[in-house]
């Protein structure tokens, strides 16, 4: 397993037994139903294993549609997947999602999954205690993700950029087991990578996405062209994501049981990601469409830009769609 969240760029848990054992998808009707069969891909982190859970527990069946669900070892593959056509609907970050725009894909957001609140981190090796402290040494994260983001975002809240810093451009895990060999002072990576960080000894948190709300949100987008012409099979995806937080609600025990193994953690491991994935209920979907992600995602662009990440900055216009959760019986 390697790849989450690429910024050409957040665990589950849940929180779900209170905040989202409330709230449940309309059951399915005549509309979710027939609809054609979708590949839908995800990859490793927290917020999106609980398709897992749709799938085994029979959920997309449920609301009326037939998905292929692809499981992407590398999360750079997944991106790529949905921007060449090869997969009809992807789990990735708003930044992956901007920047894909700004090299000319047609993707639009249709469903927030999750806010990272702590599962993405830089981690430091022992004696260094600040952001500040970086300064000079080598720092590992995959070029371009999420993960390099958050390390751009602590550099500036320091007061540093990234020349003040030996940027080494390795991917998620191979920066992870580099750091935990010695090899590098630092690394930026995401659940579960973060557990084989802190294996080195001495090794700390010195920055985390909780430092940075809102900053990297997470989402279920579909191409523009599946919004336009089959509407129905975006529904029952939809639907089936407030289902499954339902399920998982009512069902934690197994729940984890499925998701620590499709992370390959143990159970132990996977809920100590709970408290930094604030998982998103209908009610803060709907008001995150309303308010937050326009405004999250002109900042994220802007950064982009700033930061080189992208040439220009993408057009917003179809980025952004409610009326998906907006339908949702609760």
């Amino acid at each position: 397993m390697t790849l989450r969240r690429l910024i050409l760029p957040a665990a589950v848990l849940l929180v779900l037994s209170t905040a989202c054992a409330g709230e449940k998808a309309a059951a399915p009707t005549a509309s979710a139903a027939a609809v054609s069969k979708v590949k839908l891909g995800f990859s490793a982190w927290p917020g999106w294993f609980p398709w897992q859970v749709a799938e085994e527990q029979g959920l997309f069946a449920k609301n009326g549609v037939e998905v292929e669900l692809k499981y992407f070892d590398s999360y750079t593959d997944s991106l790529n997947a949905l921007a060449t056509g090869n997969i009809d609907a992807n789990s990735q970050t708003l930044n992956d999602t901007l920047a894909s725009a700004a090299g000319g894909a047609k993707e639009t957001v249709v469903l927030v999954n999750d806010n990272s609140t702590g599962n993405d981190q830089i981690i430091a090796r022992d004696g260094l205690k600040s952001v500040a402290d970086l300064k000079g040494r080598t720092v590992a994260a995959e070029q371009g993700t999420v993960d390099h983001y958050l390390l751009l975002l602590a550099l500036r809240k320091a007061g540093l950029t990234e020349s003040d810093v030996k940027f080494q451009p390795l991917p998620t895990d191979a920066a992870a087991a580099a750091f935990v060999a010695g090899r590098v002072d630092a690394v930026g990576v995401f659940a579960p990578f973060t557990t084989t960080a802190l294996k080195r000894p001495g090794s700390t948190a010195i920055a985390t996405s909780s430092d940075f709300p809102g900053a990297i949100p997470d989402h279920l987008v579909v191409t523009r062209d599946m919004v336009d012409t089959d509407a129905k099979t975006v529904q029952a995806l939809v639907n089936t994501w407030f289902d499954t937080l339902a399920w998982i609600g009512a069902n934690r025990p197994k729940a984890l049981e499925i998701m620590a193994k499709r992370a390959g953690v143990g159970v132990a491991d996977y809920e100590t990601y709970d408290k930094g994935t604030t998982i998103f209920t209908l009610e803060r979907n709907r008001a995150a469409f309303a308010d937050d992600l326009p405004a999250s995602a002109k900042q994220i662009s802007d950064f982009l830009v700033a930061s080189k990440l992208v040439d220009t900055a993408p057009s917003l216009d179809g980025l952004l769609e409610p009326k998906f959760v907006q339908a949702v019986q609760p």
